[in-house]
């Protein structure tokens, strides 16, 4: 996002999802090499991490405190979070000429659009109803934050909720960031 862009939450993670959208057209095109696919759903795996764990630090709490179901939306929202993140884990170490890597490219793809449909047409507007703009600011703000030191690869086993992941992810992120940069 530019600077003369809004940073509210809403437009922060509707940004994300359209850019993790046109990843995954671009990779249902088939095209390119396999190194270009494994570049590109790399790629996507480290948006989708940042991402997620962005919304797990700011997001799903907010839900929590000002939504009445706002427990049952975020536990909703981590249990698929939880999936997902198992599935890219698994991608993360398959080859692109492996017939599973297609398999569960595919069922990534299902499942976060599923996630990107769910959260829009359902929490994303609860919580811009119930928030002020000021609050969204902020939590947009904080998010864009979050995702600066966040992980960039899939952690299924680390925790999802704060206080812990506030503490951990960071680490796990610059952990990742030097991994990053020695493997590629």
């Amino acid at each position: 996002m530019t600077a003369t862009e809004n940073h509210d939450l809403i437009s922060v993670i509707t940004s994300d999802h359209r850019a993790v959208e046109r990843v995954f057209t671009e990779l249902e095109t088939g095209t390119g090499s396999p190194e270009h696919r494994r570049a590109l759903v790399d790629h996507v795996i480290t948006e989708l991490v940042r991402h997620s764990v962005a919304e797990e630090q700011f997001m799903y709490p907010a839900a929590r405190r000002v939504l009445d179901n706002g427990d049952e939306l975020a536990d909703h929202e981590l249990e698929e979070h939880a999936e997902a993140e198992q599935v890219m884990k698994e991608l993360e170490g398959l080859s692109p000429t492996d017939p599973r890597f297609e398999e569960l490219l595919g069922s990534l793809m299902k499942d976060i659009r599923h996630h990107i449909d769910d959260e829009e047409k359902d929490l994303l507007p609860k919580l811009q109803h119930a928030c002020s703009r000021e609050d969204l600011r902020d939590l947009g703000e904080k998010v864009l934050r979050a995702k600066e030191f966040a992980p960039t690869r899939p952690h299924p086993s680390a925790p999802d909720r704060p206080p812990a992941n506030l503490i951990l992810d960071p680490g796990a992120g610059l952990i990742d960031r030097l991994r990053d940069k020695l493997t590629r």
